[in-house]
C-alpha cells in the first residue's frame, strides 16, 4: 500500500472554556439588565434617581427601543 505524498491534516475539536466565559457572560447580563432598566423604567412609575436627567439622557433610545414615555 502506498503512502500519500501529502499528509492529511484533521481539524482539532473546538472546545469552549465555559469556566472562563461564564463570569463574563454573567457580567454582561447584569450590565444589560441595568441598561434596560435605565432606558425602560427610570423616571417612570418607579425610579431611583429623582429629577429628569436620566429620562432626558435616554429619551431617544427609549423611543428607538419601543418604550413609551409620554
Amino acid at each position: 500500500m502506498a503512502q500519500p505524498a501529502i499528509p492529511v491534516s484533521r481539524p482539532l475539536p473546538v472546545t469552549i472554556p465555559v469556566r472562563e466565559i461564564l463570569p463574563w457572560a454573567i457580567f454582561a447580563a447584569v450590565v444589560g439588565l441595568i441598561l434596560v432598566y435605565f432606558v425602560g423604567a427610570e423616571q417612570g412609575a418607579t425610579h431611583l434617581i429623582s429629577g429628569h436627567i436620566v429620562h432626558e439622557f435616554v429619551h431617544d433610545g427609549r423611543h428607538l427601543l419601543g418604550f413609551p414615555c409620554h
